[in-house]
């Protein structure tokens, strides 16, 4: 009875080491994509169909008042009619395929993501279509509205206090171990059940591993932006436009874009606006990234002192490397708050706080560039999940940014 039972063991280990060089292999294929390499290209968008098939292909539209007030055409990509919401559908979908198609996420695994709100609901708004679960972490200072969205989208929600990136229990990183958590569960199954089940490297239902998505580091974000959004804008302006603004957070969507319209004419002028707290501002515009309030020792909270949600960062992600820019903006939170009230005002949209910021911008860019310019920029998602603060008159009461202006007078102020 002793050999069948040492022949198991053999075949259990033998089992693991193979699957352990299975996921190696795997990561090191993915490692070695090109960064303009593609997986999935973007005529194949075509054969998507259900709700992936719904995402992108936005309306390009005109801002009015913006518009009427700097006598440039200010156009900007309604994101927020994305099924998830948000322009970060289109991440979901690039990083959810890139995934499958490697081999480092299979049906029925979870898909991990630590993430402040949006990137998080359109992994769990899409997640269900691929046959996949997702598990999502994000910090406890993110609008209570978000993970409520998540809960109702069937997502596992972890909320946990804001910490540096570098401290082991930053979202992000708590992320990550949750994926190698759902690794290490599969391999155990494994381990134990033998290798006569297993079908595609798991031998249930139950134990299909995890994927983490990684947004800020994994180049599908860029991807998405560089063969979806960026060849949309080009469509749709008819290849005139002179230039294009937008914040970053990972930088995917700044860089993809920026890096297409560049290569499609280097005469379109690329610009950044960031929000405060951020470094990227002094990285673009100096070559080093540095922020005052960390020179000052003034940081009043992780991960910078904005009320804004998604934007601005102070490291270097892998995406925003990416990006080929010509310069950038500072922009404040009393600018982006009265900002939405502005457009919400004059132009019937109700955006959200990264929306309100890249109108900032685009009024900055056009006000640089003078009159008769088409300048275009993203409305990323809508205010309707930045209830609980951006767009709550007594949160901003009590951080002094009550909205007050008549016109376009508070982008006067400097």
């Amino acid at each position: 009875m002793a050999a069948p039972a040492k022949l198991i063991a053999i075949i259990a280990s033998l089992s693991l080491s193979l699957y352990s060089l299975y996921l190696l292999t795997n990561r090191r294929r993915a490692i070695s994509h090109s960064k303009h390499k593609t997986l999935i290209t973007h005529n194949n968008k075509s054969k998507r169909n259900g709700i992936v098939g719904a995402i992108g292909n936005t309306p390009l539209i005109r801002i009015n008042s913006l518009s009427d007030a700097t006598g440039c055409e200010i156009l900007a990509k309604a994101e927020f009619l994305n099924p998830g919401g948000s322009v970060k559908d289109r991440v979901a979908v690039k990083i959810i395929e890139e995934a499958l198609e490697s081999g480092q996420l299979l049906k029925g695994g979870v898909v991990t993501e630590g993430s402040a709100g949006s990137t998080a609901i359109s992994l769990a708004t899409v997640a269900p279509a691929y046959g996949c679960k997702c598990h999502v972490v994000i910090p406890d200072d993110a609008a209570i509205e978000k993970s409520e969205i998540l809960e109702a989208l069937g997502a596992t929600v972890e909320r946990v206090r804001p910490v540096s990136i570098t401290h082991k229990d930053h979202f992000v990183n708590i992320a990550r171990r949750r994926a190698l958590e759902a690794n290490k569960l599969a391999l155990q199954h494994i381990s134990l059940t033998g290798v006569e089940n297993v079908t595609n490297g798991y031998s249930s239902e139950k134990h299909k591993g995890g994927f983490f998505a990684d947004q800020f580091e994994n180049l599908a974000n860029y991807r998405a932006h560089y063969e979806g959004t960026g060849p949309e804008i080009w469509e749709q302006t008819g290849g005139k436009l002179h230039a294009f603004i937008a914040a970053a957070g990972t930088g995917g969507t700044v860089a993809g874009v920026s890096r297409f319209l560049k290569e499609k004419d280097p005469g379109i002028k690329c610009f950044l606006v960031d929000p405060p707290g951020s470094g990227l501002f002094n990285k673009v515009t100096r070559g080093v990234m540095y922020t005052k309030e960390e020179a000052e020792g003034k940081r009043l909270k992780n991960p910078f002192d904005t009320i804004t949600e998604g934007i601005g960062i102070n490291r270097l992600t892998e995406n925003f490397k990416m990006a080929q820019l010509d310069g950038a903006f500072k922009g404040t939170d009393i600018e982006a708050v009265e900002m939405s009230r502005f457009l919400l005002k004059n132009d019937g949209l109700f955006i959200g706080s990264s929306s309100a910021m890249n109108c900032v911008g685009a009024v900055r860019l056009a006000r640089l560039l003078g009159p008769g310019h088409t300048i275009v920029t993203i409305l990323c998602d809508s205010g309707m999940r930045h209830l609980s603060k951006f767009c709550n008159p007594e949160y901003l009461s009590q951080h002094g940014l009550t909205p007050s202006a008549k016109a376009l007078e508070f982008l006067d102020c400097r």
